[in-house]
């Protein structure tokens, strides 16, 4: 076997990587050893700035396979037979914490899946809950500052959060899931995934249907003990990644169905709860699951950087068939997504091997940092044109859709935020119910406003009045006065 000769970015062979090139054996070292120049510029720009939310992940490779026929629903070529099977690549993440944070930490689960279809890529990034904390983009920001450190003392600030908690009540729902036995899962394979927002399904005739999306994960739900999970954190904090690899690497590879709520357009105006309102989820007694295919993940990244952390998902990387809802806080993610991405890892992402769509992308894009494939080569580089360039397909144009109102900044016109959060305490076993509180009262302790703590009980206690009594004696405090009458 040859053995590989090392050499600078440009290609010329390296004749020295051990020694810098000096003036004498005691230096000083010189400005013309141009590989020593190379390597300690490039050393200085190997990170590319991290996520503002989703920064520690880990990914993997795999296929989507059909296994029940969805086709009078959607005309979406990958999912228009059973047994066909897709390429895709998934990347889950924790939500507030940095590149350098624990795995085990109490937080949402990103769950992003790439599917790499012949009509271009699509990008379902959920979480693994079904719902979110806030259901209007223009609320995400302050939502995040809360998650993030004190701007003085550099550390996490618990009055932060419970204050923008307590001041928005849509909150509950996603804070109950968070603060119960799900918010710390066993492993990454042992949690379901949830595309979380309402998209839309167009079938052939372009008729409409309003879907959610449910993976299930095949390994089991298992969750993680707070203080098991506190051990974790401090001994191995990439225990999660290193689980999902091994796993992969073993041949033990985790599998999850896809399952699909759909309902029908004219039921968003009469459901007893804003089918767009991301808070709240819809009652699978009146619209039950329905399978749709099975995802496998097989093949274990050959390196991180470029699949995992140069990975980009955008709930606006769509295709025939799949569209979106009017949910308000999936219209700004529509827009933030894509352009964090531009941020982060420049304008051509896309075209990045993990990104980059498996048919032929042809557009009129050209230039920006990193262009790394032809740019177009010498082709037409505007439209419309006589040159024959790439045109528009108009049987890829949406679904039409009727908008009716007058422009206004007005909220969701239903405000019940305790029904589902109360439902789903009192669904819960007594043991269930019990960890519950104790989470919140060890997640509340550390407030150091009583007016703060006040607030949310009095949330809480609006959902049900046992739970809402149960965390006021666990915090010593009383329910408000206005909350009990």
């Amino acid at each position: 076997m040859t053995d590989k000769r090392l050499t600078t970015s440009w290609g010329a062979p390296v004749g020295d990587n051990q020694n810098s090139l000096t003036a004498g054996s005691r230096g000083p070292t010189l400005i013309q050893d141009v590989h020593l120049l190379e390597k300690l510029a490039h050393f200085n720009r190997e990170r590319v700035p991290e996520r503002v939310v989703h920064a520690k992940g880990a990914g993997a490779h795999g296929y989507f396979e059909v296994t029940n026929d969805v086709s009078k629903y959607t005309k979406a070529a990958f999912l228009s037979e059973v047994g066909k099977k897709t390429d895709m690549f998934i990347r889950f993440s924790t939500v507030a914490g940095e590149l350098g944070s624990a795995d085990t930490v109490r937080d949402p689960r990103g769950f992003a899946v790439k599917f790499y279809t012949e009509e271009g890529n699509y990008d379902l990034v959920g979480n693994n809950t079904p719902v979110f904390f806030i259901r209007d983009a223009i609320k995400f920001p302050d939502f995040i500052h809360t998650q993030k450190r004190h701007p003085q003392t550099h550390l996490k600030n618990p009055d932060a959060v419970w204050d923008f908690w307590s001041l928005s009540p849509e909150s509950l729902h996603q804070v109950t899931i968070l603060m119960s036995d799900r918010g710390i899962p066993a492993t990454l394979r042992n949690m379901h995934g949830f595309g979380s927002h309402t998209f839309k399904w167009v079938n052939e005739k372009g008729e409409g249907y309003w879907v959610k999306y449910h993976f299930k994960t095949q390994q089991g739900v298992k969750n993680m003990d707070p203080a098991v999970a506190a051990k974790i954190a401090g001994e191995h904090p990439d225990y999660h990644t290193e689980d999902l690899f091994n796993a992969i690497e073993n041949g033990d590879f985790p599998e999850w169905k896809l399952y699909v709520q759909i309902m029908p357009l004219e039921d968003a105006n009469t459901y007893r709860f804003d089918p767009f309102d991301v808070t709240k989820v819809w009652s699978q007694k009146d619209y039950p699951l329905i399978e749709v295919g099975r995802m496998v993940l097989n093949r274990n990244p050959e390196n991180y950087f470029a699949e995992v952390e140069q990975a980009t998902f955008s709930p606006g990387t769509l295709v025939p068939g799949i569209d979106v809802s009017p949910d308000k806080m999936l219209q700004g993610r529509l827009f933030a997504y894509h352009d964090a991405h531009r941020y982060r890892v420049g304008a051509n992402h896309q075209a990045l091997p993990i990104n980059r769509a498996r048919n032929e992308v042809n557009n009129y894009q050209r230039d920006g940092q990193m262009r790394f494939d032809n740019n177009g080569g010498s082709g037409v580089y505007y439209e419309p044109n006589s040159l024959n360039g790439p045109k528009e397909d108009p049987s890829s144009k949406i679904a039409p859709f009727e908008v009716s109102g007058e422009a206004d900044s007005v909220g969701y016109d239903e405000n019940d935020h305790y029904t589902q959060p109360g439902d789903l305490y009192r669904l819960m076993t007594e043991d269930e119910k019990t960890r519950l509180v104790q989470n919140f009262v060890d997640a509340m302790k550390p407030v150091t406003r009583k007016e703060i703590l006040e607030r949310e009980v009095g949330h809480i206690y609006k959902a049900d009045k046992e739970w809402g009594q149960r965390v006021a004696d666990g915090l010593g405090i009383s329910i408000p006065t206005v909350t009990a009458n």
